[in-house]
C-alpha cells in the first residue's frame, strides 16, 4: 500500500507565494497541495512548511573530524555528530566540503579525504543519516600536490561539484597582504622571517602550478558532468577566466564588479549566510546584503554556522524591503539545487521530494520544528 501523510494548515511556502493549506505526501514526493482548507492530518498549527534547505559549501564536516589540532575523530562519529546538525537547521540536501591539496603546514594527507568519503557511503547504507550527503572537492590549485588526491576520486559518483581556489598572497581572497598577516601569520603563529618565507614559497607554488591545474581539474569536471565553481573572484579578468573553465557557480566574490559579472554571465552568485547574519563579511570583503540589493545574490551557503542558512532568509525578507520570504527562501532552496543541477528537490511542488521543514517564526531567529527528507522525518 502507498504510504501517506497529510501535513495540514500550514503556510506553505512556495516559489512565487506564501498558501495556507496542507500538502499531501505520498511515498516520498510531494503528491499534492491543498490550498484554502484547513483538512485532515498533522496539525502544523499555523506554522511555515519551506522545502529542505539545499548547502552546497559547508566547512562543518572538518570542524566534526579534526576539532583540534592534532586531533582526529572517528570518520563515522564526525559525520553523524554533522549530519544531526545540519538535519536540525532544516537542511535536508548537504555537500560536504572535502579538502584538497596540502602543503608542510596545513591540510590534510593524501587518503584522508577518500577516507571520509568511503564513510559518508557506508553510513549512508547503513541508514545512519538523517539528510541526504553529497560531495563537493575544494580543490586548492596552487599546491603541488592537487592532483594526486584529486585522483582518488576519479569515479565516485557522489562528487557532484568542485570549487577552483587559490589562496595564496595576492590572490582572489588574499590581495591584500593585511588580511593574510591575519588568517595565516597569527593563526599559525609564524615569525616575521618564517612569515617571510612562507609567502616567498606560495607566491611561487601558485604562479607554478595555479593554471594547469585549474585546467585539468575543470576538464576532468567537464567530462564527467560535475558541476564547477569558481572561488573568490576579485576582477573582470577572474570572472572571465572562470566563463572559459566552464564554472557554474561563483563562489564568494570579493568585489562588486566580480559579482556582477559573475551573475551576467550565468553563474549563479553564492555568498555566506553569516555574511547576511552579520551584516558583513569576516574577511573584510563585500556585504552579501550589498549583493542582495543590487539583485544579483543568487544562493546562500551556510559556510562555517549551518543554523545560518535557515536564519538568513528571514533576516533578508525583514530588512531588504523588496525581498519576498518566498524569494529569499529560494536563495537556499531552488536556486542552489539548480545550480548543480538536483532537478528533483528544492521547491514544494507536486513530483518532487518530499523534502520538508516546518519553521515558527515567533520572533526575531526561527526555530525549526520538523524535518521530512523524502516523506521521512528526521528531525
Amino acid at each position: 500500500m502507498p504510504q501517506e501523510t497529510v501535513l495540514t494548515n500550514a503556510h506553505i511556502v512556495l516559489e512565487d507565494e506564501i498558501v495556507a493549506g496542507s500538502v499531501v505526501i505520498r511515498d516520498g514526493l510531494v503528491s499534492a497541495i491543498d490550498t484554502g482548507r484547513a483538512g485532515s492530518g498533522e496539525d502544523m498549527d499555523g506554522d511555515y512548511l519551506i522545502p529542505g534547505l539545499v548547502e552546497l559549501h559547508t566547512d562543518h564536516l572538518e570542524q566534526h573530524y579534526s576539532p583540534r589540532p592534532g586531533v582526529v575523530w572517528d570518520s563515522i562519529a564526525a559525520l553523524q555528530a554533522h549530519d544531526a546538525q545540519v538535519a536540525a537547521s532544516g537542511i535536508t540536501t548537504v555537500f560536504d566540503c572535502l579538502r584538497l591539496g596540502s602543503d608542510e603546514n596545513a591540510g590534510f594527507k593524501r587518503g584522508e579525504m577518500r577516507a571520509i568519503a568511503d564513510a559518508i557511503e557506508t553510513a549512508q547504507s547503513e541508514d545512519r543519516l538523517r539528510v541526504d550527503h553529497l560531495i563537493h572537492l575544494r580543490c586548492e590549485v596552487s599546491s603541488a600536490d592537487v592532483l594526486d588526491h584529486f585522483e582518488d576520486f576519479t569515479a565516485d559518483p557522489q562528487v557532484r561539484l568542485a570549487s577552483l581556489m587559490d589562496h595564496a598572497p595576492g590572490q582572489r581572497q588574499f590581495q591584500s597582504l593585511d588580511a593574510y598577516i591575519v588568517y595565516y601569520k597569527k593563526k599559525r603563529g609564524l615569525s616575521d622571517t618564517e612569515f617571510e618565507r612562507f609567502i616567498a614559497r606560495r607566491i611561487e607554488e601558485s604562479g607554478r602550478y595555479a593554471a594547469p591545474h585549474r585546467r585539468a581539474i575543470a576538464d576532468a569536471c567537464a567530462a564527467r558532468g560535475i558541476a564547477v565553481a569558481s572561488h573568490d573572484d576579485a576582477t573582470v579578468e577572474h570572472v572571465e577566466e572562470s566563463k572559459a573553465f566552464g564554472v557554474r557557480l561563483a563562489e564568494f566574490p570579493t568585489s562588486m564588479e566580480a559579482a556582477t559579472a559573475s551573475h551576467q554571465a550565468g553563474m549563479a552568485v553564492l555568498m555566506g549566510a553569516p555574511n547576511i547574519v552579520r551584516g558583513k563579511s569576516h574577511s573584510g570583503n563585500i556585504s552579501a546584503r550589498t549583493l542582495a540589493d543590487t539583485g544579483v545574490l543568487d544562493v546562500l551557503s551556510s559556510d562555517y554556522v549551518p543554523f545560518s542558512l535557515i536564519h538568513a532568509p528571514f533576516v533578508l525578507a525583514d530588512e531588504e524591503g523588496d525581498m519576498s520570504l518566498p524569494q529569499s527562501i529560494r536563495l537556499v532552496t531552488a536556486n542552489p539545487a539548480k545550480a548543480v543541477g538536483l532537478s528533483d528537490r528544492g521547491r514544494i511542488a507536486v513530483g518532487l521530494r518530499a523534502d520538508l521543514v516546518r519553521v515558527r517564526r515567533p520572533a526575531g531567529i526561527p526555530v525549526v520544528r520538523s524535518v521530512w527528507r523524502e516523506g521521512r522525518r528526521v528531525a
